[in-house]
């Protein structure tokens, strides 16, 4: 890898390869690897490749070389389904650009005053924006398309999901020079396709495959949860692992601001993170998480699209997302920058079946864990308030507070340890419940389990079946409903000849 991307540095501007330097890169992703070459030499490209995977380089890296600092006119566009999206891109656009004077970048989404926006266009080689907000500005003519050489549509299919597929279409349909275009999609439906065989020309597919995107340094566990224990479970994952900053997901909007306001009454900093807030509200939130000021992120899939932060610790899928790629997106968000990160999924009922489906298109394995015990939360609990307090044993203060608890202990005729265990204890708070785990199990593999059960004559339905085993299943799965004193009246009446009825159909499969 390293040597690839010093090939890549021989073919680009020495400015660029500063900045790239100075963003700590030190090999190329896949798709990185694949599109740049591609797109330096002019091809338009399909890159396949999911969040998390280093797009915004691949993109950007040749986007950067090719613009002309010299003229102010507009030369490339990338288009976003979210404003944190934009936002994000337009920040690593110019950390590429860092020491190439004259090239300005600048994000438009909804939500900010049209005029401010008019004013910074001036001037600006590449804009970053939402579909609807680019639209509005070539209604308006403050953009001009004339120039624009590279077009990128970043998560196309988000936009489609999102309804932006006429959009799309009628922006690229308006630019009337040649230019080249470059579509990222983490799924390729039909509409996606119809939209590359009409706006690109024999553009080079490059697909990233789901066993690169399954990050390695990412542990995956998911635990059997009920879902009404949802929430205990969670602040059970926070209080044993403790994480720096954490995102979970949900499904909907509405469980987000559930599971926001839950771990807010327990005492956690939390945001909630969605479509349904105004941009100012989604904005607090995004500063809160990426300063620390929040510890906890709770997001929807589509809302979390432009989360880049590089310090997440952990991720926790509150609800089994809905699609399979989002499973990616959801686990690329911890484990970056050479961290090591942990994912983790609640499961209830039959979602144990979209594990396996995980599991497969992923080629990745989703270890099942038990969640932590009520003791072993309490322990780890004493040892981070322990280990903190240890820190200021050194503090110019410390003699004054050993004052102080002597004459606590003189007052309450305790020793050193009996009070330092009540302070201990006021920190740590009683010992939780334990969590049931959902016992859910396939109707087959209950059965299996039964079964089982039964050859080994360890019931007295199978120890009065030992003559005839073939017919065990069909014989427990009716008694199993009815109690002792019946199944001994059929063994009897059996015993005297008389016919236990059964249907003739069973009787043909149970010979089978």
């Amino acid at each position: 890898m390293e040597d690839l991307l010093m090939n890549i540095e021989e073919l680009l501007d020495q400015r660029i390869v500063r900045a790239i330097k100075d963003m700590g890169f030190e090999k190329l992703s896949p798709i990185q690897e694949q599109a740049i070459p591609y797109l330096l030499e002019g091809e338009d490209i399909i890159g396949q490749a999911q969040t998390g995977t280093g797009k915004t380089a691949a993109f950007g890296i040749p986007l950067i070389q090719k613009i002309d600092p010299d003229s102010r006119k507009l030369q490339a566009i990338i288009l976003c389904p979210t404003r944190e999206l934009a936002i994000q891109a337009a920040e690593e656009l110019r950390k590429l650009a860092k020491y190439m004077h004259g090239i300005k970048i600048l994000p438009i989404y909804g939500g900010q005053e049209i005029g401010k926006q008019i004013s910074a266009l001036r001037g600006v080689q590449i804009i970053v924006g939402t579909p609807g907000r680019v639209m509005d500005h070539m209604r308006r003519h403050t953009i001009k398309l004339a120039d624009v050489r590279m077009v990128v549509l970043d998560e196309a299919d988000e936009m489609l999901n999102m309804g932006f597929r006429e959009d799309m279409e009628l922006i690229l349909g308006q630019i009337p020079g040649e230019h080249q275009t470059a579509l990222f999609s983490a799924t390729m439906p039909q509409p996606i396709l119809d939209i590359t065989n009409q706006f690109q020309k024999d553009a080079k597919l490059i697909k990233v495959a789901a066993k690169e995107l399954t990050i390695p340094l990412v542990s995956q566990k998911y635990y059997r949860v009920k879902s009404q224990d949802k929430d205990a479970a969670c602040i059970r994952l926070l209080e044993y692992y403790q994480p720096k900053l954490c995102l979970i997901f949900c499904n909907t909007k509405k469980k987000v601001d559930e599971v926001a306001e839950a771990l807010k009454q327990h005492g956690y900093q939390a945001e909630g993170l969605h479509g349904d807030m105004s941009q100012h509200q989604r904005d607090v939130a995004m500063n809160r998480f990426r300063n620390g000021s929040t510890s906890i992120l709770i997001a929807t899939d589509v809302a979390a699209r432009g989360i880049d932060v590089d310090d997440v610790e952990a991720v926790i899928n509150y609800d089994v997302p809905q699609d399979i790629e989002y499973y990616v997106h959801r686990i690329g968000r911890t484990g970056r920058a050479g961290r090591t990160g942990r994912s983790f999924t609640f499961v209830s009922g039959r979602e144990i079946f979209k594990i396996r489906e995980i599991e497969k298109a992923c080629r990745t394995t989703v270890e099942e864990k038990k969640l932590p015990g009520a003791a072993k939360v309490m322990k780890a609990k004493a040892d981070k308030y322990l280990n903190q307090a240890w820190l200021l044993h050194e503090h110019e203060d410390i003699e004054q507070m050993k004052k102080f608890l002597q004459r606590k202990m003189e007052e309450e005729s305790c020793d050193a340890l009996e009070l330092a265990a009540v302070m201990l204890k006021a920190q740590v708070g009683d010992k939780g419940e334990e969590i049931q785990v959902d016992d859910y199990r396939p109707k087959r593999q209950q059965e299996r389990t039964r079964g089982g059960k039964s050859r080994d004559g360890r019931n007295a339905e199978g120890r009065r079946n030992r003559g005839d085993n073939r017919n065990a299943d069909s014989h427990r799965s009716r008694s199993d409903n009815r109690n002792a004193d019946n199944r001994r009246s059929r063994e009897n009446n059996n015993k005297r000849g008389i016919a236990f009825s059964l249907p003739k159909k069973k009787k043909q499969t149970k010979g089978e």
